[in-house]
């Protein structure tokens, strides 16, 4: 048995790593047809102006309501008119994501765009948009009942996510691995339908096997080849 995986093994690893080779070097190429793309992040600090267990719950629940509204149709005009970007309001939304993080009472504003500076300008202006806003609201509440809003750095950098040929070339090299594998796995079980050496025949047949019957074939006049013969089972007496 162990023979026969070795076997098996050593003729069919030419496919597992030509799988491997083929698809590292398909999505390695790939990447390079793919845009570039930068990510830009901004954090925006929302604490309660005084440590109250109560106000505290209630900011934790204000934090969905800020990220609803800044995710809005009307927002994003709004922010394109004060950045003066060249966009429509519909491709700004879908190009920015808003998260709130309960945890430390932070909402995560992220922009993406192919140029490096106008993710920054997209994510910095809806920061500063949402800061103006609720310190606006806020300066007419009694102090002690405000969330103090206030961006946590204005100083970010945009990072490109995409295109990344030696991570996708990663990915492509484990995915033609499995393909490889389950090619490999494919062959093996349609192969064992046949009877190839004596052992199968013994295991399969439950006969024992008293010889082979060899197989000629005349290349010439002059010479005769044989070939490696095939088993014959036969009922020992």
């Amino acid at each position: 048995m162990l023979q026969e995986y070795s076997g098996v093994v050593r003729r069919f690893s030419w496919i597992l790593i030509a799988a491997v080779l083929l698809a590292s070097a398909l999505s390695y190429g790939v990447s390079y047809l793919q845009v570039e793309m930068y990510r830009s992040t901004v954090h925006v600090s929302t604490v309660p102006a005084r440590p109250d267990w109560g106000l505290g719950n209630s900011a934790k629940e204000l934090m969905r309501n800020f990220v609803l509204n800044l995710q809005t149709f009307e927002v994003a005009e709004e922010v394109i008119a004060r950045a003066q970007l060249d966009m429509h309001p519909s491709e700004f939304m879908r190009l920015t994501n808003v998260a709130p993080d309960a945890s430390t009472f932070t909402i995560e504003i992220e922009s993406r765009s192919r140029d490096k500076i106008v993710s920054e300008n997209m994510a910095l202006t809806l920061a500063e948009y949402f800061v103006d806003e609720r310190t606006a609201y806020y300066a007419q509440q009694d102090k002690r009942d405000r969330i103090e809003v206030k961006i946590v750095s204005s100083v970010i950098q945009g990072a490109r996510y995409q295109p990344q040929p030696l991570i996708n070339a990663m990915a492509g090299a484990v995915l033609g691995f499995l393909l490889g594998i389950g090619l490999i796995l494919l062959i093996v079980w349609i192969e064992s339908g046949f009877l190839r050496t004596p052992d199968s025949v013994e295991r399969t047949l439950e006969l024992t096997v008293l010889g082979a019957i060899p197989v000629t074939n005349s290349g010439s006049a002059s010479k005769t080849e044989v070939r490696e013969g095939i088993p014959t089972p036969a009922v020992s007496t």
